[in-house]
């Protein structure tokens, strides 16, 4: 069973339990998109909504006898803002009919890599248009443990510069990502002066009030992160069926803003707009077409 099921409110549910879900997902979807696939066969995707936007996706193919044959599920969390307009580079995973998003967003410091959820529709449209540029992605996580920080102070003389220096950074990432030996050269020095900086404050302070946000590759999954992010809105809802109650929150982590869905039952903390959250989450992603 996929462990990211909790995530969507299905913390108890049992194999016979998740038979059944999927089943009546099948007989009654509450969306339905068929198209063909990289191979030409038939691809269909068929969801169902257990929270607002929250929910399981069922993909597989249709027999002759128009009797559906199930490939793989898993629970998804839709996003409704545009999280980066990066170019989103598709690669298929090789066991099954699935894809990733990766992109190379600056901000973050390493590649993004999400699990794609729209991918009917990306199918649909690559079969009508040569060249897709895939510009943006709405991003969203799951994640099955997490815990609520205190914020860190912010100082007002600072909040004018810092944004200044996050775009100059950005134009050195970019510099540097074409080769331009000078910006890495900058990059190097300004990293190694805060190190320098965080070596010694971590002294005579905890690291969570110096580090105030990350984003960070976690175990073997190359679409697992561990982030710290502050929460910049959030809203409770209920699993439909289980009743179980489920947080979302919007979370700002390195200048990306995602959303993430958490069962009250793994969150050790209460949210609150400003304060932070840290947890592992699994990235999923709606490309723009």
């Amino acid at each position: 069973m996929h462990k990211f099921l909790r995530a969507a409110g299905f913390s108890d549910i049992n194999k016979k339990g998740l038979k059944q879900i999927i089943k009546d997902i099948i007989a009654h979807p509450e969306q339905i998109k068929v198209t063909s696939d990289s191979e030409g066969n038939e691809f269909a995707e068929l969801s169902r909504d257990f929270a607002p936007g929250i929910g399981i996706m069922v993909r597989g193919t249709y027999e002759d006898n128009d009797e559906f044959q199930m490939e793989y599920y898993y629970p998804y969390l839709r996003a409704d803002e545009l999280s980066t307009q990066e170019q989103i580079e598709i690669q298929k995973h090789s066991e099954k009919e699935s894809y990733a998003g990766i992109s190379d967003e600056l901000s973050l410091g390493v590649t993004l890599i999400f699990y794609m959820q729209n991918v009917a529709e990306y199918l649909s449209e690559k079969s009508t248009r040569k060249n897709l540029l895939l510009n943006g992605a709405k991003l969203s996580s799951l994640a099955i443990d997490g815990k609520i920080l205190l914020p860190v102070e912010k100082k007002e003389e600072k909040q004018g510069d810092s944004y200044y220096k996050y775009q100059e950074r950005n134009r050195l990432l970019s510099q540097a990502r074409d080769g331009d030996e000078d910006a890495i050269e900058s990059l190097t020095l300004e990293d190694m002066d805060t190190y320098s900086i965080v070596s010694r404050r971590v002294m005579y302070e905890d690291i969570l009030s110096i580090v105030t946000s990350y984003f960070m590759p976690y175990g073997i999954e190359s679409d697992q992160y561990s982030i710290l992010g502050e929460i910049l809105n959030y809203k409770i809802v209920k699993n439909y069926l289980t009743k179980e109650i489920l947080y979302c929150m919007k979370v700002e982590c390195n200048d990306i803003i995602f959303d993430v869905c958490i069962n009250e039952k793994d969150l050790l903390g209460k949210p609150e707009i400003g304060r932070r959250f840290k947890g592992n989450v699994w990235m999923q992603g709606r490309v723009c077409l």
